[in-house]
Protein backbone atom coordinates (compact mmCIF):
# COMPACT_ATOMS: atom_id res chain seq x y z
CA UNK A 1 0.00 0.00 0.00
CA UNK A 2 2.00 3.31 -1.15
CA UNK A 3 1.84 6.16 1.56
CA UNK A 4 -0.44 8.42 -0.30
CA UNK A 5 -3.60 6.67 -1.26
CA UNK A 6 -4.68 5.20 1.65
CA UNK A 7 -8.83 5.35 1.25
CA UNK A 8 -11.95 2.74 2.29
CA UNK A 9 -11.33 0.35 -0.09
CA UNK A 10 -10.64 -3.12 0.65
CA UNK A 11 -7.66 -2.84 -0.95
CA UNK A 12 -6.23 0.67 0.95
CA UNK A 13 -9.24 0.88 3.93
CA UNK A 14 -9.05 0.77 7.64
CA UNK A 15 -8.12 -2.74 7.85
CA UNK A 16 -4.91 -2.21 5.76
CA UNK A 17 -3.62 0.98 7.68
CA UNK A 18 -1.59 -0.45 9.79
CA UNK A 19 0.74 -1.17 7.02
CA UNK A 20 1.69 2.08 6.77
CA UNK A 21 0.82 3.89 9.67
CA UNK A 22 2.02 1.30 12.68
CA UNK A 23 -0.07 4.07 15.04
CA UNK A 24 -3.07 2.81 13.18
CA UNK A 25 -3.02 -0.46 16.10
CA UNK A 26 -2.09 1.73 19.25
CA UNK A 27 -3.50 1.56 22.41
CA UNK A 28 -6.05 4.71 22.38
CA UNK A 29 -7.98 4.04 18.82
CA UNK A 30 -10.70 6.14 17.51
CA UNK A 31 -13.62 5.84 17.27
CA UNK A 32 -15.54 3.54 19.67
CA UNK A 33 -18.31 2.13 20.59
CA UNK A 34 -20.20 3.47 23.47
CA UNK A 35 -21.75 1.46 25.66
CA UNK A 36 -23.84 3.53 28.11
CA UNK A 37 -23.66 0.98 31.06
CA UNK A 38 -19.88 1.32 31.21
CA UNK A 39 -20.04 5.07 30.86
CA UNK A 40 -19.27 6.62 34.30
CA UNK A 41 -20.83 10.09 35.13
CA UNK A 42 -18.46 12.52 36.60
CA UNK A 43 -19.56 15.85 38.24
CA UNK A 44 -16.60 17.51 37.89
CA UNK A 45 -16.91 17.53 34.27
CA UNK A 46 -17.68 21.25 32.85
CA UNK A 47 -19.76 22.69 30.48
CA UNK A 48 -18.02 23.23 27.03
CA UNK A 49 -17.86 26.82 25.09
CA UNK A 50 -16.97 28.06 21.83
CA UNK A 51 -16.94 31.43 20.81
CA UNK A 52 -16.03 31.12 16.74
CA UNK A 53 -15.49 34.32 14.59
CA UNK A 54 -18.05 33.54 11.54
CA UNK A 55 -15.15 35.55 9.08
CA UNK A 56 -12.67 32.58 10.40
CA UNK A 57 -14.75 30.98 7.03
CA UNK A 58 -11.96 30.26 4.16
CA UNK A 59 -12.53 27.63 2.05
CA UNK A 60 -14.63 24.23 1.22
CA UNK A 61 -12.93 21.09 -0.42
CA UNK A 62 -13.28 17.54 -1.78
CA UNK A 63 -10.11 15.84 -1.20
CA UNK A 64 -11.37 12.61 -2.24
CA UNK A 65 -11.76 11.16 1.12
CA UNK A 66 -14.28 13.89 2.69
CA UNK A 67 -15.99 17.32 2.50
CA UNK A 68 -14.03 19.92 4.65
CA UNK A 69 -14.16 23.43 5.74
CA UNK A 70 -11.35 25.30 6.81
CA UNK A 71 -10.92 27.97 8.89
CA UNK A 72 -8.20 30.49 9.36
CA UNK A 73 -6.33 29.52 12.54
CA UNK A 74 -3.24 32.02 12.62
CA UNK A 75 -4.49 33.48 16.33
CA UNK A 76 -7.37 32.78 18.62
CA UNK A 77 -10.14 33.97 16.39
CA UNK A 78 -12.37 30.84 17.04
CA UNK A 79 -11.92 28.74 20.17
CA UNK A 80 -13.46 25.59 21.96
CA UNK A 81 -12.44 26.01 25.81
CA UNK A 82 -14.39 24.36 29.20
CA UNK A 83 -15.88 21.08 29.38
CA UNK A 84 -12.90 18.28 29.61
CA UNK A 85 -10.27 20.82 28.22
CA UNK A 86 -7.42 23.15 29.81
CA UNK A 87 -7.33 26.00 27.79
CA UNK A 88 -8.68 27.55 24.85
CA UNK A 89 -8.59 25.34 21.41
CA UNK A 90 -8.80 27.12 18.23
CA UNK A 91 -10.82 25.85 15.39
CA UNK A 92 -8.75 24.44 12.13
CA UNK A 93 -11.25 22.69 10.03
CA UNK A 94 -14.57 20.71 9.67
CA UNK A 95 -15.44 17.51 8.33
CA UNK A 96 -17.63 15.21 7.61
CA UNK A 97 -17.65 10.68 7.29
CA UNK A 98 -20.99 9.07 6.18
CA UNK A 99 -22.53 6.11 4.91
CA UNK A 100 -24.10 4.72 1.74
CA UNK A 101 -27.28 4.63 2.94
CA UNK A 102 -28.88 6.39 6.06
CA UNK A 103 -28.81 3.59 8.38
CA UNK A 104 -25.14 3.79 8.72
CA UNK A 105 -22.05 6.11 8.33
CA UNK A 106 -21.01 7.75 11.41
CA UNK A 107 -17.90 6.15 13.24
CA UNK A 108 -18.60 6.92 16.57
CA UNK A 109 -21.60 4.27 17.64
CA UNK A 110 -23.92 4.49 20.57
CA UNK A 111 -25.47 1.48 22.53
CA UNK A 112 -25.25 -0.69 19.00
CA UNK A 113 -26.47 2.60 17.31
CA UNK A 114 -25.30 4.28 13.63
CA UNK A 115 -26.22 7.49 12.30
CA UNK A 116 -26.42 8.34 8.91
CA UNK A 117 -23.27 10.56 9.53
CA UNK A 118 -20.81 12.81 11.74
CA UNK A 119 -19.59 15.94 12.32
CA UNK A 120 -15.96 16.18 13.42
CA UNK A 121 -14.97 19.89 14.03
CA UNK A 122 -11.04 19.60 14.64
CA UNK A 123 -9.62 22.05 17.29
CA UNK A 124 -6.20 22.77 18.54
CA UNK A 125 -4.45 23.48 21.71
CA UNK A 126 -1.93 26.75 20.58
CA UNK A 127 0.40 26.12 23.56
CA UNK A 128 2.08 23.49 21.24
CA UNK A 129 3.21 26.46 18.73
CA UNK A 130 1.55 24.62 15.62
CA UNK A 131 -0.76 22.44 14.05
CA UNK A 132 2.09 19.46 14.14
CA UNK A 133 3.32 20.50 17.02
CA UNK A 134 -0.30 19.79 18.18
CA UNK A 135 -0.36 16.17 16.73
CA UNK A 136 2.70 15.13 18.97
CA UNK A 137 0.98 15.92 22.50
CA UNK A 138 -1.40 13.82 24.33
CA UNK A 139 -3.30 17.28 24.68
CA UNK A 140 -2.94 18.33 21.44
CA UNK A 141 -6.16 18.64 19.98
CA UNK A 142 -9.61 18.75 20.75
CA UNK A 143 -12.78 17.20 18.16
CA UNK A 144 -16.32 17.97 18.80
CA UNK A 145 -18.23 15.39 17.09
CA UNK A 146 -21.80 15.66 16.08
CA UNK A 147 -23.93 13.04 15.06
CA UNK A 148 -26.75 13.57 12.10
CA UNK A 149 -29.87 11.31 11.76
CA UNK A 150 -32.20 11.43 8.66
CA UNK A 151 -35.55 12.94 9.78
CA UNK A 152 -38.64 14.68 8.26
CA UNK A 153 -37.31 18.25 9.01
CA UNK A 154 -34.05 19.10 7.45
CA UNK A 155 -31.96 21.05 9.07
CA UNK A 156 -31.25 24.69 7.69
CA UNK A 157 -27.83 24.35 9.51
CA UNK A 158 -26.27 21.86 7.12
CA UNK A 159 -28.01 23.88 3.60
CA UNK A 160 -25.07 26.41 3.29
CA UNK A 161 -22.24 23.65 3.42
CA UNK A 162 -24.58 21.35 1.34
CA UNK A 163 -25.62 24.23 -1.19
CA UNK A 164 -21.62 24.44 -2.12
CA UNK A 165 -21.31 20.72 -3.31
CA UNK A 166 -21.78 21.10 -6.54
CA UNK A 167 -18.91 23.66 -6.74
CA UNK A 168 -16.26 20.84 -5.50
CA UNK A 169 -18.07 17.34 -6.89
CA UNK A 170 -14.83 16.13 -7.83
CA UNK A 171 -11.73 15.40 -5.79
CA UNK A 172 -9.14 18.42 -5.74
CA UNK A 173 -11.64 21.07 -6.40
CA UNK A 174 -11.82 23.68 -3.98
CA UNK A 175 -14.81 26.81 -3.60
CA UNK A 176 -14.53 29.64 -1.10
CA UNK A 177 -16.51 29.44 1.74
CA UNK A 178 -17.34 33.02 3.76
CA UNK A 179 -19.09 34.38 6.48
CA UNK A 180 -20.01 30.42 8.18
CA UNK A 181 -20.85 30.45 11.74
CA UNK A 182 -20.23 26.68 13.01
CA UNK A 183 -21.67 26.73 16.02
CA UNK A 184 -25.46 27.08 13.86
CA UNK A 185 -24.44 23.38 13.77
CA UNK A 186 -24.40 22.18 17.89
CA UNK A 187 -27.47 20.72 18.87
CA UNK A 188 -29.69 22.57 21.48
CA UNK A 189 -28.33 19.97 24.47
CA UNK A 190 -24.89 20.55 25.82
CA UNK A 191 -24.64 17.01 26.89
CA UNK A 192 -21.45 15.23 25.76
CA UNK A 193 -18.88 11.91 26.39
CA UNK A 194 -15.22 12.37 26.46
CA UNK A 195 -12.51 9.93 26.35
CA UNK A 196 -8.90 10.32 25.31
CA UNK A 197 -8.66 8.71 21.27
CA UNK A 198 -6.99 9.58 18.10
CA UNK A 199 -7.38 10.72 14.74
CA UNK A 200 -10.09 8.53 12.65
CA UNK A 201 -7.70 8.98 9.70
CA UNK A 202 -3.93 7.65 9.33
CA UNK A 203 -1.53 8.45 10.66
CA UNK A 204 -4.20 8.53 13.52
CA UNK A 205 -2.02 10.29 15.65
CA UNK A 206 -3.30 9.87 19.79
CA UNK A 207 -3.90 12.80 20.48
CA UNK A 208 -7.58 14.07 20.88
CA UNK A 209 -9.16 14.76 23.88
CA UNK A 210 -13.15 13.81 22.03
CA UNK A 211 -16.58 15.59 23.21
CA UNK A 212 -19.35 13.40 21.68
CA UNK A 213 -22.16 15.43 21.67
CA UNK A 214 -25.37 13.25 23.12
CA UNK A 215 -28.06 14.73 21.18
CA UNK A 216 -27.90 14.43 17.27
CA UNK A 217 -28.68 17.27 14.63
CA UNK A 218 -31.63 16.27 12.17
CA UNK A 219 -31.01 16.16 8.51
CA UNK A 220 -33.44 15.14 5.31
CA UNK A 221 -32.67 12.21 3.62
CA UNK A 222 -32.37 14.45 0.32
CA UNK A 223 -29.44 16.55 2.13
CA UNK A 224 -27.97 13.12 2.73
CA UNK A 225 -28.24 11.98 -0.93
CA UNK A 226 -26.49 15.44 -1.68
CA UNK A 227 -23.53 14.72 0.22
CA UNK A 228 -23.30 11.10 -1.93
CA UNK A 229 -23.03 13.02 -4.99
CA UNK A 230 -20.26 14.10 -4.35
CA UNK A 231 -16.78 11.83 -6.20
CA UNK A 232 -13.77 10.57 -4.86
CA UNK A 233 -12.34 10.91 -8.55
CA UNK A 234 -10.68 13.63 -10.25
CA UNK A 235 -12.54 15.59 -12.94
CA UNK A 236 -11.46 13.57 -15.97
CA UNK A 237 -11.96 10.22 -14.41
CA UNK A 238 -15.26 8.33 -13.98
CA UNK A 239 -17.61 8.99 -11.12
CA UNK A 240 -16.58 6.88 -8.01
CA UNK A 241 -19.00 8.34 -5.22
CA UNK A 242 -17.54 9.35 -2.30
CA UNK A 243 -19.66 7.69 0.48
CA UNK A 244 -18.74 5.00 3.46
CA UNK A 245 -15.27 6.86 4.30
CA UNK A 246 -15.94 5.97 7.84
CA UNK A 247 -13.21 3.85 10.17
CA UNK A 248 -15.27 1.38 11.99
CA UNK A 249 -14.93 0.81 15.88
CA UNK A 250 -11.83 -0.11 17.53
CA UNK A 251 -10.93 -1.65 20.25
CA UNK A 252 -11.50 0.50 24.04
CA UNK A 253 -8.78 -1.02 25.70
CA UNK A 254 -9.51 -0.11 29.16
CA UNK A 255 -10.13 3.17 28.23
CA UNK A 256 -13.20 4.98 30.37
CA UNK A 257 -15.64 6.91 28.62
CA UNK A 258 -16.78 9.98 31.15
CA UNK A 259 -20.44 11.55 30.74
CA UNK A 260 -21.44 14.92 31.30
CA UNK A 261 -25.02 13.52 32.51
CA UNK A 262 -26.71 11.24 33.86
Amino acid sequence: MAQSVWGYDSDNGPERWHENYPMAKGDKQSPIEINSKDVRHDTSLATWHASYDPGAAKTILNNGRTCRVVFDDTFDRSVLRGGPLTGAYRLRQLHLHWGSSDDHGSEHIIDGEKYAAELHMVHWNPKHGNFAGALKQPDGVAVVGIFLKVGKTPKPEMKRILEEIDNIKTKGKEAPFQHFDPSILFPKSRDYWTYHGSFTTPPCEECITWILLREPIEVSADQMAKLRSLSKNGENEPVNPLVDNWRPPQPVKGRIVRASFK
